[in-house]
């Protein structure tokens, strides 16, 4: 974490303090008063319905030893001598500091963003780079304008790499982030369907993924999935920080890395990983997730380890201890012993023909239960696009399709055309209760059944996969 002094900190953000304690040292960053401290920086953000600066003495009594403090705002007395960092915004401030302190690092970073797969390229990313080099990486989902600030000032001195998730809902957001966090190698994943109703257009979110470059500095890398003609396209239209490297992965085979004898189990993939002109570089590696779409994310890992120079035997002794972030197709028992998936974390379309084809490459199964929710914050065609979902669907990748919430009838509606035996049997249904369908499904789930659960944060569908272990 951030080890300085009040006036090392007010030179870093280019700015002037309150107080006589110019040397005293502040370890860390404090946002939470609700915390016991150990001599932090305290940061009183603002919000639309907070206050930072109203739990200042809380701070205070919590370990603080100094503060950021925006101009003009009342001092209680009760702070006394506290050092006081004038700063004009606090989060710009935050964002400042941790900018500036990442230049001072001797600490190599990747910047990873995507419309799926994030997080799970993250934890590929680190597992693989973590087997050669001291490694920090975001935790959990803290890739905004905050969360990532907070991840680059928790970086030791020692730490070697940063993996860093990027996420956004808007145009500029990724740039804000990538211009803060300064990466030698970006990642992009793909381009979905998610915050479609903020950017209008697939070729919107492709052109806001693309702002990952902006902070590449020179001789950067940027690998991104070649597998998608619109991050070709929008790279055509950018002016790229000069010597920034391209590099593609994914599962074509004239990307630069590529996959192949791959295999697929409930509970994770095996695959051969080549960089083009080299042959089969690395051999067979295994993964702890399936699907074919998490062997892109897993080249793109490859990719940037490589590059890095870290050695094909590492990279895979780093696949082996993959600790994947929770509902990111999270396999698990029913009580009955049934095989459940668990990939309720977030949705758009997107990600959910990816779970649809995962659960296609699973034959192994009496039958396949595909249990899906609402895809939220799509836009206009949200009606289509969830009837897009159903009729995806068929006898060839799933038995039955239950659906759950408004916009979902759409998908029930889509995957009774396209599974007209199913539907006819009663195997296509919607839902308005989430308890009653965990219900309707105990009823009928069998030992040698397979069950994928996904659906919108919002949606909770977690809910569904916990009845189902409960029994």
């Amino acid at each position: 974490m951030i080890k300085r002094t009040v006036e090392q900190i007010a030179n870093m953000i280019g700015t002037v303090y309150r107080g006589e304690h110019s040397g005293r040292l502040v370890r860390g960053i404090m946002t939470d008063t609700r915390q016991e401290g150990s001599g932090e920086l305290f940061v009183p953000l603002v919000g639309d319905r907070f206050d930072g600066h109203d739990f200042a003495e809380q701070a205070a009594r919590s370990g603080a030893k100094a503060m950021l403090w925006e101009r003009g705002r009342h001092v209680p007395e009760t702070l006394g001598d506290m050092p006081l960092i004038l700063v004009k915004d606090t989060l710009a401030a935050l964002q400042a500091l941790a900018s500036s302190y990442r230049s001072e690092l001797m600490v190599r970073v990747i910047g990873i963003t995507g419309s799926n797969g994030k997080t799970t390229t993250k934890d590929m990313t680190a597992a693989a780079l973590g087997s050669h080099y001291r490694v920090l990486k975001t935790e959990g989902n803290l890739n905004n304008h905050i969360g990532l600030p907070l991840t680059l000032l928790k970086l030791d001195e020692e730490t070697e790499v940063a993996v860093l998730e990027m996420g956004m809902s808007g145009f500029g957001e990724i740039e804000l982030l990538t211009r803060i966090a300064q990466p030698d190698a970006a990642i992009i994943t793909n381009v979905g369907d998610a915050h479609m109703l903020q950017l209008g257009s697939r070729e919107g979110i492709a052109k806001a993924k693309l702002e990952i470059a902006v902070g590449l500095g020179e001789d950067g890398l940027l690998l991104y999935n070649g597998d998608e003609p619109l991050l070709h396209s929008g790279l055509q239209n950018m002016h790229l920080p000069e010597g920034v490297a391209l590099r593609t992965f994914g599962l074509g085979r004239d990307n630069e890395w590529s996959a192949g004898d791959i295999h697929l189990e409930p509970g994770g993939s095996s695959f051969t990983a080549s960089l083009h002109g080299e042959g089969s570089s690395l051999g067979n590696l295994s993964i702890a997730v399936p699907g074919r779409h998490n062997i892109s994310n897993a080249l793109a890992a490859i990719a940037v380890a490589r590059h890095f120079g870290v050695p094909g035997e590492r990279i895979k002794a780093g696949f082996q201890s993959l600790k994947l972030t929770g509902m990111r197709i999270e396999p698990s028992r029913a009580a009955n012993g049934a095989v459940l998936l668990n990939d309720a974390y977030n949705a758009n379309p997107t990600a959910m023909r990816a779970a649809i084809d995962l659960v296609s490459g699973l034959q192994d199964f009496r039958r396949r239960w595909i249990v899906l929710g609402d895809m939220l914050e799509l836009g206009p065609q949200e009606a289509e696009l969830h009837r897009g979902i159903g009729a995806y669907t068929g006898p060839d990748k799933a038995e039955a399709v239950l659906a759950f919430g408004p916009l979902s009838v759409h998908i029930a509606e889509g995957a009774a055309e396209s599974l007209p035996e199913a539907a006819a049997a009663g195997l296509v249904r919607h839902f308005t209760d989430k308890a009653e369908l965990a219900v309707w499904l105990l009823e009928r789930l069998q030992p040698d059944d397979l069950v994928l659960v996904k659906g919108s944060r919002g949606m909770r569908m977690e809910e569904v996969v916990e009845a189902l272990e409960r029994g």
